[in-house]
């Protein structure tokens, strides 16, 4: 069988600029992938404590959240393209400042200013204004596909780069001390960033919304940072966002890989080819989405198969050895993100294609909001042995009420390609 016969046809006929928006995600998440392993190690190398680790990645993510607002919610009227290559300067002027100073005061303007991944996921602009111009260049019908295959495509970036990033580390450090090991990821990441601007430059007109839409689409500045009319569809989302991403920031993968460090004393090549596996198996995932979802809908497929993985989630530090420990932690990521590109494909179905970039906008800051809270708190807990498995049970309890009330308040709203 020929391999293009496995690729479906929204991805072979996809255009040059939706191309483009893929080897971005690629790059953006490879750097994050490598960058989330060793970056918790990295910080303490430097002589951050634990708490101090956990407030400095809750004020950057809180930076990144400000940044995401700004970005998003003028893309469409300033110019995607635009707001994306400036996001990706912040990026790389992250990643050479963290690389340079050991203060913490310096690393948390750094932080605040720039866009820094510690969960090995999308923070920043990118990911809304992305997939308001993916949106603007495919139809309908091939959303949820193309979404699918998008996120496919991040988390095998993700898994590559903790890969890289971890076993990276693990080679240098055989020949430097440990810190800078870790640095010679971080510098990786800030050239990465570099790359990803060039990259946003190739982009054409077709991503950007026309002028006469944008005029026209009633938007005024009475209304909520550039979304008018979705107004209360995005404000019921973005809180729910927020809710479910409070829990997962108890466990972004930063924290995750200290933990089995913790627990059970893997070093960071070891942990680099367990989220390597982990983040394979979460994208694959994200292809049965698409399929799923073409059968009992974007809503129910978001809910079905993301309370069984918090399930999951609460079992991990239950386990009793680290086998057991790390095949919960693969059985979980095989479904936790099958709700991802459902989730983002809905967001952008049943708001104004004009209103896109500022709607993915925000509910991706809600999403930013909840989980820059919680590092502080997982901060904590991580200073203390007897409470280290705490953030595994407050993640997945939280992200289980999320699911409950997702369904209560969206099960009824269809996107248009499902009321037929």
């Amino acid at each position: 069988m020929s391999l293009t016969l496995l690729i479906p046809a929204s991805l072979r006929t996809l255009p040059k600029d939706g191309v483009l928006l893929f080897v971005s995600r690629f790059t953006r998440l490879f750097a994050y992938g490598a960058l989330s392993v060793i970056l918790m190690f990295y910080l303490v190398s430097l002589g951050l404590s634990e708490t101090q680790v956990g407030l400095l990645l809750t004020l950057t993510l809180a930076g990144d959240m400000a940044i995401s607002l700004l970005l998003t919610t003028r893309a469409d009227r300033i110019g995607r393209r635009r707001m994306l290559i400036v996001g990706a300067i912040l990026m790389a002027g992250a990643g050479l400042a963290f690389a340079s100073t050991k203060n913490l005061v310096f690393l948390i303007i750094a932080g605040t200013i720039g866009v820094i991944s510690p969960s090995g996921h999308e923070v920043g602009p990118f990911l809304s204004i992305e997939q308001a111009a993916l949106s603007h260049v495919v139809s309908a019908r091939s959303r949820t596909e193309v979404f699918a295959w998008y996120t496919l495509t991040g988390s095998l970036a993700t898994a590559l780069g903790a890969l890289c990033g971890g076993t990276a580390a693990g080679i240098v450090q055989k020949i430097w001390l440990s810190s800078n090991s870790y640095r010679v990821v971080v510098l990786l990441y800030a050239v990465l960033g570099l790359a990803l601007a060039l990259l946003f430059t190739r982009l054409s007109f077709s991503t950007e919304v026309e002028p006469s839409a944008a005029r026209g689409s009633g938007v005024s500045t009475r209304d909520f940072l550039g979304v008018g009319r979705s107004r209360s569809i995005v404000l019921k989302l973005s809180s729910l966002f927020a809710l479910d991403s409070f829990g997962g920031g108890f466990v972004v993968q930063s924290f995750a890989a200290y933990w089995f460090y913790l627990r059970f004393g893997v070093a960071p090549a070891k942990l680099g080819l367990i989220f390597f596996w982990a983040n394979v198996l979460a994208g694959i995932s994200a292809l049965l989405a698409s399929r799923l979802a073409m059968r009992i809908g974007l809503v129910r497929t978001m809910v079905v198969t993301h309370l069984p993985s918090n399930v999951l989630l609460i079992l991990v530090p239950l386990m009793p050895n680290l086998t057991l420990a790390v095949l919960v932690l693969l059985m979980r990521f095989s479904i936790s993100q099958m709700d991802v590109p459902t989730r983002q494909s809905y967001t952008m179905a049943v708001v104004r294609p004009e209103e896109r970039s500022a709607a993915g906008g925000i509910t991706g800051v809600a999403r930013t909001a909840g989980a820059a809270i919680s590092p502080i708190f997982a901060g904590f807990l991580f200073s203390r042995p007897a409470l280290i498995d705490v953030p595994f049970f407050i993640a997945g309890t939280l992200k289980i009420a999320y699911d409950l009330v997702l369904y209560r308040e969206f099960a009824a709203i269809r996107p248009p390609e499902e009321a037929d």
